[in-house]
């Protein structure tokens, strides 16, 4: 999938749970955990649909994962940043 390796040792694109901006369908949640894990997006997005389906945590779970997990090419979250934001006002 996406590993890139620069030589023995190195790190690895999947070190960092980030989410996708290549492989999404809302946020890249799903895209972003199944690069993390190494597995197909599909079986991802089918477990995230059946827990929504089924105990409604899927849909709290994506929305803050979608708040808590850094996109692509993103030093911080969007929880992170607005906190950030907020404290800054404060001063």
């Amino acid at each position: 999938m996406n590993t890139v390796t620069a030589g023995a040792g190195s790190a690895t694109v999947n070190d960092r749970l980030r989410r996708s901006g290549d492989d999404k369908m809302l946020a890249g949640v799903a895209g972003g955990i199944a690069r993390y894990l190494n597995v197909n997006v599909t079986l991802v997005r089918v477990i995230i649909a059946a827990l929504a389906l089924f105990s409604g945590a899927g849909a709290a779970l994506y929305l803050a994962a979608w708040l808590l997990i850094p996109a692509d090419g993103e030093d911080q979250s969007i929880a992170e940043a607005w906190i950030a934001s907020r404290q800054d006002r404060v001063r």
